[in-house]
């Protein structure tokens, strides 16, 4: 069954394994190729790229890489090998972009309001290396600079990972070329269009996303590959016949 799978798909699917069973044996590949906050001392412009082959647990792998195989192979026969993985990777930019688009915004709000109460934010900055071997303590004398200071070393110490951006960017070209497509879900007896499913994922990943109810799941960069998805398939849809 492996073997009947588009060499795009299936490719893509083993490398997102073998760097999760890698990032599984040797913990340290998570620093050096997860997704940290751009003006982290922690980022590396590589990351950009590697972070989409990164997963934090099993079934994050799982769930991506099966949503992977159910959308994928369709999209690929359609679209051809270059379409499909622009697609795929541009998805995948794209989720990186507004997921630290809104990061930048959270970030400097931050930063400012420790500024307003006398804090220094750059050692917060240098405190969040990771290569960083001395006091972590945080020198804030009131409850309100330790929560903000707090806030801020965990934006610049929590990478973003995984495939899921890219993943929302085919599921939304998915949806776009073939709307009237029905796909099982759990909990609900009847196929759904997928035309119907999707608004209702990215308008659900928006909230989630910005009242910072999700955990601790990126639900803006599925907001962000989704979008991607969406505006390429919308491109190629006049001419997916000609240019095969």
């Amino acid at each position: 069954m492996f073997n009947n799978i588009p060499p795009i798909t299936r490719n893509l699917i083993i490398i997102n394994v073998v760097v999760f069973i890698a990032s599984f044996l040797l913990p340290q590949l998570n620093d050096i190729f997860a997704a940290y906050y751009p003006f982290s001392p922690n980022f590396k412009s590589w990351q950009i790229i590697t972070h989409m082959f990164m997963h934090g647990s099993i079934m994050h792998i799982l769930f991506n890489m099966f949503t992977l195989f159910s959308f994928g192979p369709i999209l690929e026969q359609s679209l051809g090998d270059k379409k499909y993985l622009i697609l795929y990777f541009l998805s995948g930019l794209g989720a990186f972009f507004l997921f630290n688009l809104w990061n930048f915004v959270e970030v400097q709000k931050i930063i400012s309001d420790m500024q307003t109460l006398g804090l220094n934010p750059s050692e917060i900055f240098r405190k969040a290396d990771i290569n960083y071997v001395g006091d972590l303590k945080i020198n804030a004398t009131t409850v309100e600079g330790q929560e903000l200071s707090q806030k801020l070393y965990i934006a610049l110490r929590t990478p973003m990972v995984g495939a899921s951006g890219a993943i929302f960017g085919v599921i939304a070209a998915f949806a776009t070329l073939y709307p009237d497509a029905k796909i099982g879900i759990m909990f609900i007896p009847i196929p759904v269009k997928v035309k119907y499913v999707l608004p209702i994922i990215v308008v659900g990943s928006i909230y989630l996303g910005v009242f910072g109810e999700g955990g601790n799941i990126a639900h803006l960069a599925h907001v962000g590959g989704a979008i991607v998805g969406f505006i390429l398939a919308r491109i190629w849809r006049k001419h997916l016949y000609r240019f095969n």
